[in-house]
């Protein structure tokens, strides 16, 4: 052997005894959605070289094809983000207010005259066109396909849609895509094709927002909703843009709290975690209940203060939240029951219906989406001719609106981040229990040092007038907190999902790897690909 040839050799056997570098920072994909085949949509997406955004963006179009009852094409969405740069964000693609609408002392939980300008179609779109790397239609196949093909109906959409039958059986839409011919509601295991839907979609997976906004689309959703004593207009949907959402800031235990600001609760969502950051046992047993109850009760009478300026900033305060805690430890902090008859519905609704999810991925790209049409089955209305159903968004359930207004709702997702890096990323189904499954699942991870699933298994709690609403189901064995109904009357709750529903992504730093973890209340998966 000449020496050349050995020094090549020797050489070669040097370079591959040093294991190769993992190509990316993150050694998984991960996704966790509300329903398994969204999280299998963008699993499917991540093996086609997508990013967290482009699985997200799948897995939200997919939700809209297989969670009706939850959210839709018709409904709202709000989301943050962080890119791999380091860039965080988020998008406002709240339900608009038509600006023909009239304020009415009239009061509609459901029909045509609550329908206003959809805004999900157009976050989705924008969190694709400025952070996807895949072609729209690839991004929108899964759900296509869904639509076209069918698929299996699992045993809570089946339900949610049998309770909603006496309601919508008088739209004629409604009863074309929600119900058998023969007038029967879908049973658990049928096979749904929607194939109304997948021409919609196709529509957007070609022509992008004015697929939805303007032309064919359009004009069929306003005769409809217009022919019926509904207000939207062809003007007020291509006017409609989906914001960059306003990023507040926070912090709890050592992590930087990213969340929303209107038309989501993410201030509140920060100001119960900062109240709890500061009260000295609020990790304890014997006083977490009790503590959250009152860092929840005290959160919640702020909700009405939201839009101004100067109570916003006193609401993210960490210096104020001190303050309340310290009334809370010294049981000074006197709280006047609101009166429910001066509530939104929304905010007293017995349940919530919202669907959300989360993805990140190798790069380090991080998404925390919630979207919905609530209540169940928003308004009832599907245009024939389109097969999607229209959020709420008038006729008071979200509150009072006037012309060119977003409607508010308890959506709250959030990041939180030590330094560069995002620790967890969540966000929460369930009307008014959204912002306290959050923050009670965050409280679980970090204070208490439960890992991320069993966090979202414990059980948790809602203040609601005087007492403190306490979830307690068969699934539930154990509650790391005692309760003193002397201190803070309390109420059993037995029964499943009432408390929210939590999909999450935390980061696991000893594997550099993303975990995702579904809320055992429902029927949610956790989906991870590896590319190298």
């Amino acid at each position: 052997m000449s020496k050349s040839v050995l020094f090549s050799f020797v050489t070669l056997v040097f370079l591959l005894s040093f294991k190769t570098p993992s190509k990316t920072p993150y050694a998984n994909n991960t996704i966790a959605a509300a329903h398994p085949l969204a999280s299998l949509a963008g699993k499917k997406i991540f093996s086609q070289g997508g990013n967290a955004f482009d699985a997200a963006v799948a897995a939200g179009f997919a939700l809209a094809v297989v969670e009706p009852s939850m959210s839709g094409i018709g409904g709202r969405l709000q989301a943050i983000y962080r890119e791999a740069s380091g860039e965080v964000g988020g998008v406002d693609a709240s339900t608009q207010v038509p600006m023909k609408y009239q304020p009415t002392n009239e009061k509609y939980a459901s029909g045509y005259q609550t329908i206003g300008i959809p805004g999900v179609v157009a976050g989705l779109l924008k969190l694709h066109k400025e952070h996807g790397v895949l072609p729209l239609r690839k991004v929108m196949q899964p759900a296509i396909q869904l639509a076209k093909k069918g698929y299996s109906i699992l045993p809570g959409e089946a339900l949610r849609q049998q309770l909603a039958k006496k309601d919508f059986s008088e739209y004629e839409g409604t009863v074309a895509h929600f119900l058998n011919t023969d007038g029967t509601s879908f049973q658990t295991g049928d096979l749904v094709i929607q194939k109304t839907l997948a021409q919609t979609l196709k529509q957007i997976a070609l022509k992008g927002k004015a697929g939805f906004y303007e032309g064919e689309i359009a004009q069929k959703m306003v005769s409809d909703i217009q022919s019926h004593g509904g207000v939207l207009t062809l003007d007020d949907l291509k006017n409609y843009q989906a914001l960059n959402a306003e990023v507040l800031e926070g912090n709890f235990q050592g992590n930087k709290i990213l969340s929303l600001h209107l038309p989501s609760y993410g201030a509140i969502t920060i100001q119960i975690l900062q109240i709890l950051d500061q009260l000295k046992s609020s990790d304890s047993e014997e006083k977490w209940a009790y503590h959250v109850g009152e860092a929840t009760a005290l959160a919640y009478s702020y909700r009405k203060h939201l839009t101004h300026r100067d109570s916003l900033a006193k609401i993210i305060s960490y210096d104020q939240a001190s303050l309340w805690a310290k009334q809370i430890e010294e049981n000074q902090l006197k709280l006047v029951a609101e009166n429910l008859d001066q509530m939104p519905a929304s905010w007293v609704a017995s349940r919530g219906h919202t669907s959300h999810l989360t993805a990140a991925d190798e790069e380090g790209n991080v998404v925390s989406l919630t979207q919905t049409v609530g209540p169940n089955m928003g308004s009832k209305v599907a245009s024939k001719e389109l097969g999607f159903l229209y959020a709420v968004t008038l006729g008071g359930y979200l509150g009072e609106y006037k012309p060119g207004d977003r409607s508010n709702s308890h959506i709250s997702p959030t990041l939180f981040m030590k330094g560069d890096q995002v620790t967890l990323a969540l966000g929460a189904a369930g009307g008014s229990r959204i912002v306290t499954a959050v923050t009670q699942v965050a409280h679980r991870y970090f204070a208490q040092n439960y890992d991320i699933n069993k966090a979202l298994f414990l059980p948790r709690v809602f203040p609601f007038q005087d007492s403190l609403w306490i979830e307690d189901h068969e699934e539930v064995q154990e509650f790391n907190a005692n309760f003193d109904d002397k201190v803070f009357p309390f109420k059993l709750i037995q029964e499943k999902a009432r408390f929210g529903r939590v999909h999450a992504i935390a980061f696991d730093s000893i594997n550099q790897a993303w975990i995702g973890a579904a809320d055992p209340d429902w029927e949610g998966t956790v989906e991870s690909f590896r590319s190298n």
